[in-house]
């Protein structure tokens, strides 16, 4: 039976080869000038190869901005656009640039850089020259001029569309025509409108306080994104138009999420107005503007999957051009259920596409897909930190054109050793490779240390990790040997021998007796505990452990050395996690070392004021950290590679032990 995310769909201008969608996504991969370079467009035609349709370019600048994303405003930056488009269409996908405004006064704020850079430049020359007191004239105005740039962001942030003139917003509406029609010249299929930033702005109740013919009235605070839209339809009549609809939703609590953007029932009212303006899809999304991108990307645990389809389907109902829908929408399966029941037309696979960019063809093909774990660890986190996004469960994002598996040259017998999550991708990158792989694991179950993982709150999602090679080994004809740990003699029987036994719970390094004390791996594997629980390090193991504990009904002290907890823990999750804690009022006490345990009494003092504190509990949990195993190499006499906890590199996260094992079995 044909999938209906595999039919074709017209949209507009172009015909879809089938219905999954690359959504806009700030990606880091574009070089400092916002030009599409050898980065970006490996990253674009990999997922052009994989089978997926329709690409879109997210957040297109069109004007020069310092913002790090996509640029447009200028004809020299045609080409490499040119370039994109022609390598999407070659695989036969569509591409599409997300065109956005910030929503800010860009020329007033790039003046004031402008001339802090300039300030820069001539307290160097200053102090090259040897005027110390010019340089340090020059290097107070850049001081305070910074200043000034960034206090005018943060202010327009909030007001610039309230204070913006109608000449200004002129300008930039020309702007965004002048970016459409230098996309039509480049090869674009379709220009999709950012219907967040400025123009969500406008859009919303929440920030629109204008008095004039933009504000007030639904049909005056969308007056000026329907003028973006017929600018656009003017300067670029060949491409189709998508418009990227952000709604405000309603928490379970009844607060908004989301501030730029419609609330849902004008939203509806607004893609009537988009379809009647000649607007090829719609695009369903949550809106933004709440300085969490949690509340746009959500992490796992914290929305159900599919969260934006109620909205989407309304849309849908009300209009009848192509809608999109976006977010948490993790499968092929659930993407298949959502174009079955005529809930959606074009499923939106972000982060999926980062996790496995060939689910067009293992789709059509009916092979296994590596599944996103939405734990937003590489890809919003990245974002956040200035970072290029990638997804921790693949190793070969951002670097497409120079990390792909290598088909190997002889096919060698290959034994790995622990199927903990390095062991595993190990094992596959083996196997894909030609190699014949014998997967031996000492305990009754694959997944090691990620069985762990999935304990806490909201955390159960990643075991989609390990469900994925339960399904792929087989496919790949891995031998798997489960409660084995092979003598010398059979590991000798090998080619060559990749060894992943991981790390353990490290003991404690201060003095302790007489103490109910246990191990957080243990806690987490289901040892008993009692009382008032003191979890030893604040780290990401001890932080989890201790919402696990506190949601047991356990009264929580957490000790931490450092100025703060989870320091490694996704912006995304960490105020989820503390809100938890505030519910269950867990205690914290940071920049705290313990000097010695003794009858379930922790001494510990304060490093920075050297304070004496004691703390009582009847549980003491030990989160301090991990140690590597090691293994026994003696009588081996087959070559030996390391990969994961115990390979001695710093990999006690994911995607760390991911990208260990696929580097040391692309390797061999």
């Amino acid at each position: 039976m044909e999938k209906k995310l595999l039919e074709p769909i017209q949209v507009g201008s172009m015909t879809l080869k089938n219905r999954i969608m690359f959504p806009p996504l700030t990606t880091g991969y574009e070089e400092r000038d916002g030009s599409i370079g050898a980065r970006s467009l490996s990253f674009y035609e990999r997922l052009a190869k994989g089978g997926t349709a329709y690409i879109v370019i997210g957040d297109v600048a069109p004007v020069r901005t310092a913002s790090p994303t996509p640029m447009l405003y200028d004809d020299s930056q045609i080409p490499a656009f040119r370039k994109l488009a022609d390598a999407l269409h070659a695989h036969g996908s569509k591409l599409a640039l997300q065109i956005f405004h910030p929503e800010y006064d860009v020329p007033g704020v790039g003046r004031l850089i402008m001339g802090a850079n300039m300030a820069r430049k001539a307290a160097a020359d200053a102090q090259a020259a040897g005027n110390e007191e010019e340089c340090k004239k020059q290097t107070e105005l850049a001081e305070k001029t910074t200043k000034e740039a960034y206090a005018k962001l943060r202010h327009d942030m909030q007001h610039f569309v309230d204070e913006a003139t109608t000449e200004q917003l002129s300008q930039i509406r020309q702007s965004i025509a002048s970016c459409a029609k230098r996309a039509e010249q480049a090869g674009a299929d379709a220009i999709e409108i950012h219907g967040d930033r400025l123009l969500g702005s406008m859009c919303s109740t929440l920030l629109n306080h204008r008095t004039d013919a933009y504000g007030g009235s639904l049909e005056n605070r969308t007056r000026y994104s329907l003028e973006v839209v017929a600018a656009i339809q003017e300067a670029a009549p060949s491409l189709a138009v998508e418009y990227k609809l952000p709604v405000i939703t309603v928490n379970p609590d009844g607060s908004l999420r989301g501030k730029g953007g419609l609330l849902e029932e004008e939203a509806i009212s607004f893609a009537k107005l988009l379809e009647q303006a000649g607007v090829d899809m719609i695009q369903v999304a949550q809106a933004n503007h709440t300085g969490n991108m949690g509340d746009t990307i959500p992490p796992m645990g914290d929305v159900p999957y599919n969260w934006t389809l109620p909205t989407a389907k309304k849309v849908k109902a009300a209009v009848s051009i192509p809608v999109a829908t976006v977010g948490r929408v993790v499968t092929a399966e659930a993407g298949e259920q959502i174009l079955a029941q005529g809930e959606a037309d074009v499923i939106g696979y972000g982060r999926s596409l980062l996790t496995d960019p060939d689910i067009a063809v293992k789709t059509a093909a009916g092979e296994c897909i590596r599944e996103c774990l939405n734990c937003n660890k590489g890809c919003v986190d990245a974002i956040q930190n200035r970072k290029y996004i990638s997804c921790i469960l693949n190793a070969e994002n951002g670097d497409e054109s120079t990390i792909f598996l290598k088909e190997a040259n002889v096919s060698k017998k290959v034994a790995v050793v622990g199927a903990g999550i390095a062991g595993l991708e190990a094992a596959r990158v083996a196997a894909k490779r030609g190699h014949q792989v014998t997967l031996f694991e000492k305990d009754g179950k694959i997944g090691g240390q990620i069985h762990l993982a999935a304990v806490p709150p909201r955390k159960s999602e990643i075991l989609r990790a390990v469900t994925y090679y339960e399904k792929i080994l087989p496919s790949l004809s891995v031998d798997l040997k489960l409660n084995t740990q092979p003598t010398a003699a059979e590991l000798n029987g090998f080619d060559t021998v990749i060894v992943a036994v991981g790390a353990h719970n490290m003991a404690l390094p201060m003095p302790a007796e007489n103490s109910h004390i246990l191990s957080a791996w243990d806690v987490l594997a289901g040892a008993e505990v009692s009382g008032v629980c003191a979890v030893l390090g604040g780290g990401l193991v001890g932080t989890e452990t201790a919402e696990y504990l506190a949601s047991r009904g356990h009264k929580v002290i957490i000790i931490e050395m450092l100025d703060k907890i989870a320091s490694g823990e996704s912006g995304t999750v960490m105020p989820l996690i503390l809100k938890d804690f505030e519910v269950h009022k867990v205690e914290q006490h940071v920049n705290t070392k313990v000097k010695e345990i003794r009858g379930n009494v922790i001494y510990a003092e304060n490093v920075q004021d050297g304070t004496e504190l004691t703390i009582h509990a009847d549980s003491i949990v030990n989160a301090l950290g991990s140690k590597k195993n090691i293994f026994d190499e003696s009588g081996v006499t087959a070559p030996i590679t390391y990969i994961g906890d115990c390979s001695g590199q710093r990999t006690a996260d994911i995607g760390a032990a991911i990208r260990s094992g696929y580097h040391g079995a692309n390797e061999i």
